[in-house]
């Protein structure tokens, strides 16, 4: 869902700069992956608390918005060799993307962990 948001507002070439390119296929890529390892380490990190739908979604956004401040406001423009914590427009609305992401992150990872833990 954030990527899509993403894709809307444009930003998803900026994410395949990360990699070199100006590619919207690669920018996917690039967004799915780091998507995909954030949803992995919320599993390993919080699993032990992340046991209901209402206290897995407030992790989830919370640990989303950690990487807001990591991911968009410090190493992606460090990265890119632009300011970093800049708190412009388009920031705020990656905080709401992020804030989107953790909300679903948590809410599916309720709905397969029970079967991730029968395996």
């Amino acid at each position: 869902m954030f990527g899509v948001l993403m894709q809307m507002m444009g930003m998803i070439a900026i994410v395949a700069m990360l990699v070199g390119s100006t590619s919207v296929a690669l920018g996917w890529l690039v967004h799915l992956a780091i998507s995909a390892f954030i949803g992995t380490t919320f599993a390993i990190l919080f699993a032990r608390w992340a046991t209901t739908p209402v206290t897995s979604a407030v992790i989830g956004m919370s640990y989303a918005a950690v990487w807001w401040v990591l991911g968009t406001l410090l190493l992606m423009p460090a990265w890119l060799g632009t300011d970093v914590f800049i708190f412009n427009a388009t920031a705020w609305q990656g905080l709401m993307g992020h804030l989107m992401y953790g909300l679903l992150l948590g809410g599916v990872y309720t709905l397969v962990a029970p079967r991730l833990q029968r395996h």
